[in-house]
Order: C-alpha cells, then sequence, then structure tokens
C-alpha cells in the first residue's frame, strides 16, 4: 500500500512518517508534501497513491484546494487541531480523520478503518466542495474549538468560550470568558484565519472576540482603546488605521 503525507509541519510529517512504518511495515511512503501548491503538481501528474493523510490548514492554504484542483480518486485521512465536532462529518461519509497531537493508537485506528472499508470508500466519498464549505463557512467559528496545553494535558476549548488571544515573549495565550487562561501552540496568524470573522486583530498581541468588546474610547488620543468584558493583561487598541475597518466588523454582531 502506498501513502503520500500532505502537512506543512516538518516535524509533524516526520512524525507521522515514522509512526505509519513503525506500526504498518508494509505501508510505502510514495511522497511527503508541504504546501497546497506542490500538492497539485504532483497529483497533476502521479496519482498512484492507495491513501493520502492531510492536514487541513497549510501555509499556502486549505488543503481541499488541492482535491479542487485536481481531480483525485483516494480516500483522504485528515488531520486537524481544530474543529472537533465538525469533524464527525468525515465519519459519516467514510473517511476518517486524526485529531493533532496524533498518537499511535489514532494513526492505526484511522488506517485499520481505511483497509476495513477499502472496497466501499470510493462509493461513499465526500464531496470536497461541501468539507471545504463547512470549514469556511462564518458559522464553523462558533462551533470549533482550539487545543490549549496546561502542564501534561492537551485539551480543546471551544471558540464560543473564548473572549481573546494574547501574545506575550512569543507565547500565544488565551483566556475564555470565565477568565481562565491557556497556552496556544499555535502564531496569532494562524488564529486570526481560523477566528475570521467572529475575532478580530485589535494589533500584534490581540486577537478579540465580538462579544467580549463592550465599548471604544478615543478621548484625545488617535487609536482606540477597548473595554473588554474579561480583564486583560495590558490595554487594548486599535490604530486609526485600523478604526473604520473595527467599527464595520463591530456592526455585524
Amino acid at each position: 500500500m502506498k501513502v503520500v503525507i500532505i502537512e506543512d509541519e516538518k516535524i509533524t510529517a516526520r512524525d507521522l512518517v515514522q509512526t505509519i512504518q513503525q506500526l504498518f511495515p508494509q505501508i510505502g511512503i510514495l511522497k511527503v508534501l508541504g504546501t497546497v501548491k506542490d500538492s497539485i503538481s504532483y497529483f497533476s501528474s502521479d496519482r498512484s497513491a492507495d491513501l493520502i493523510f492531510a492536514d487541513i490548514q497549510l501555509g499556502d492554504g486549505l488543503s481541499f484546494e488541492i482535491f479542487s484542483a485536481v481531480e483525485i480518486d483516494v480516500p483522504v485521512i485528515f488531520c486537524t487541531a481544530y474543529d472537533e465536532y465538525a469533524l464527525h462529518a468525515f465519519k459519516a461519509n467514510g473517511f476518517d480523520y486524526i485529531l493533532k497531537p496524533f498518537t499511535n493508537e489514532s494513526v492505526s485506528a484511522a488506517i485499520n478503518k481505511y483497509l476495513a472499508f477499502r472496497g466501499r470508500i470510493a462509493e461513499n466519498a465526500v464531496p470536497y466542495k461541501a468539507l471545504e464549505q463547512l470549514f469556511t463557512t462564518k458559522k464553523t467559528t462558533e462551533i470549533g474549538a482550539v487545543l490549549v496545553y496546561q502542564k501534561d494535558r492537551i485539551m480543546p476549548v471551544a471558540i464560543s468560550d473564548i473572549a481573546f488571544f494574547y501574545l506575550k515573549n512569543g507565547v500565544v495565550n488565551l483566556t475564555t470568558f470565565d477568565k481562565k487562561t491557556y497556552v496556544v501552540n499555535k502564531t496569532m496568524d494562524e488564529l486570526g484565519k481560523f477566528t475570521e470573522p467572529l475575532f478580530f486583530r485589535a494589533n500584534r498581541q490581540y486577537l478579540v472576540h465580538r462579544k467580549a468588546v463592550l465599548d471604544a474610547s478615543s478621548a484625545l488620543s488617535r487609536k482606540l482603546t477597548l473595554s473588554l468584558s474579561v480583564p486583560v493583561p495590558e490595554s487594548v487598541t486599535i490604530s486609526r488605521e485600523k478604526m473604520g475597518q473595527f467599527l464595520e466588523w463591530l456592526t455585524q454582531r
């Protein structure tokens, strides 16, 4: 059996390759791809893979773009750190998923499921456009989740429970509406793409939930200062250049 892996995080890709080879020595890894562009180029000329492991959010777009650009009749096991609830749609249509960080058990279960249903997956194929809409619709951010780290525990926190994300000393934290704070292993740019339009990137440090904003004041400054319903480590300001964009976003309640 031949497998292609689409994953832009090199360490994660390497770990997945090693895990698959240790659990299933008979499986060959044809290729490891890191971008939408490279994947489209590869599958345009080589479609010999039996199974694809694909991260959803890549550095240059969503992996759904690959399957929209190239017709591929190969089942996909999606790997993602987001949308715990929406991912049930994958199972309902015959595919599986791995919620990051993956384990030996989750990889083994996903591959065994593919092997068990190998002859039936093509008949139950998921329309990739429908999946793309599932992850890009505005409502997605209301039911999604972000993985957080607390000591030796990893757990999901619902997007709807998060008041703001905050960057300090290179570390991203989130604070919930009930004032709990956790470390997040994602960049602010990645979180901004995933949580829009429910969240607004106020500045380099803050990404705020619309429902957390109480009011905004300008006083004598050329910036807006936000008041949030949850205490913040430092004041949240909006530059003059982003005021119009912020006020328009604020009216979309």
